[in-house]
């Protein structure tokens, strides 16, 4: 149900709570994009209200926000006057928005049989994407966008080490034989060749003012294939023979984002990459069972882009498993904003830094509504769930682009 105030004389802003009175918070998102991408201004109030939404007064935003079933309350210039006194006497600030990122989601044309969950809450948000794929990112396609978003996707060319129990499958025989003929066609040796060069591609899209978002196994192994520009660390996929054991002292960190110190997993028969995720929910023996993680909490007048990335109606979620769960710290680098953790755990779950002109946001796990998420498993209803509190966090970086960048506070 729809909670909104009575339209008020001389009513000039809408307000959009993204706390317990928002009976849609994700697609409250979908409304504040959209809004922007016609060319309206709008106002993040990080802290407020689980990080509320300032949006003109216009018919067009009412009509939208009543069908998609977006609770908003209207304003004068007085009652907003106030609530920006409130904003400026607490931890909270005023973000303003200028204009959509231009978004692309790095995926093949032919949905793999898991669903995405970026993929899911911009549909659902009703938020406009591109989808690209290796051939277009080696051809340069990745310059028309602002914001580049990965999930699932094995960037060492070992296919998630899938072969070890689906090498029979259809759909992993089609996935590789569409890959190989993309490497083909794009002259590169094999498979980890190719994606090794997609990744390199990101790194500099990165470097020259992108905005990367990456969930699931595509954050361990996009900071791999980019730290092993140098390095064979796919020859278990290619020929089954184990990973060189000189192989970790010749990756470069100094270029990947977020890790330092990893070591690889040397089995081909060991469905793990590295010890990066501190979960190894495949690897029988090793896997750790799930908690909980809670958001930290920022000074939204002094680290307003962290405050940005963890806006939300709730602190304490539910963990979800992925290829890559969580983020061991030990292989954390200095200087890398830890947003969220399981307490007294030795991993962390949710990770920002800057890298060049741009910055990267690591969220480990597949989907946040899905705990176990097996191979196969239906996609995610999120009508079922639109005020998933992991689903915001997904939706906060789509957003977070958009922000006009304040000069830091000393």
């Amino acid at each position: 149900m729809v909670m909104l105030l009575p339209a008020m004389a001389g009513a000039q802003h809408l307000l959009v709570p993204m706390d317990d009175d928002q009976s849609n918070q994700l697609k409250a998102y979908g409304l504040t994009f959209n809004a922007l991408r016609d060319g309206n201004k709008a106002e993040w109030f990080i802290n407020y209200r689980g990080g509320a939404y300032l949006l003109p007064d216009l018919p067009d935003l009412r009509k939208r926000a009543t069908l998609d079933g977006v609770s908003f309350e209207a304003l004068d210039n007085g009652r907003l006057a106030i609530i920006r006194a409130e904003i400026a006497a607490g931890n909270m600030d005023a973000i303003s928005l200028e204009r959509a990122p231009k978004i692309a989601i790095y995926k093949p044309s032919k949905s793999p049989p898991w669903d995405d969950a970026v993929t899911l809450a911009l549909q659902y948000a009703g938020i406009d994407f591109a989808s690209l794929y290796d051939e277009e990112v080696v051809a340069g396609d990745l310059a028309k966008y602002d914001w580049l978003h990965l999930h699932h996707e094995d960037f060492t060319g070992q296919q998630n080490k899938l072969y070890l129990g689906f090498r029979d499958t259809p759909w992993f025989i089609e996935q590789r034989d569409v890959a190989m003929a993309s490497a083909r066609k794009l002259n590169f040796p094999n498979i980890p060749a190719m994606k090794k060069a997609v990744a390199e591609k990101m790194r500099q899209f990165v470097e020259r003012g992108g905005f990367l978002f990456a969930m699931c196994g595509a954050t361990e192994t996009l900071s791999l294939a980019i730290a092993a520009q140098q390095v064979d660390i796919a020859g278990s996929f290619a020929d089954g023979t184990p990973v060189d054991e000189a192989a970790d002292s010749k990756l470069d960190w100094d270029r990947s984002f977020g890790f330092k110190d990893v070591h690889l997993e040397p089995s081909p028969f060991v469905n793990s990459m590295s010890d990066i995720d501190g979960h190894q929910v495949n690897v029988p023996g090793r896997r750790q069972p799930l908690g909980q993680f809670t958001l930290f909490q920022f000074s939204a007048k002094f680290d307003p882009v962290s405050s940005m990335l963890v806006q939300n109606h709730r602190t304490v979620i539910p963990d979800y498993y992925g290829v890559t769960t969580s983020f061991t710290k030990a292989t954390i680098k200095p200087g890398v904003t830890i947003l969220a953790q399981e307490e007294g755990a030795p991993w962390a779950k949710y990770l920002h830094g800057d890298y060049g002109k741009g910055s990267w946001t690591y969220l480990g796990g597949h989907d946040p509504e899905d705990p176990q998420h097996n191979i196969g498993a239906a996609p995610t209803d999120l009508s079922l769930h639109p005020s998933s509190p992991g689903y915001r966090l997904i939706l906060n970086n789509v957003l977070f682009p958009a922000a006009k960048k304040k000069p830091l506070k000393t």
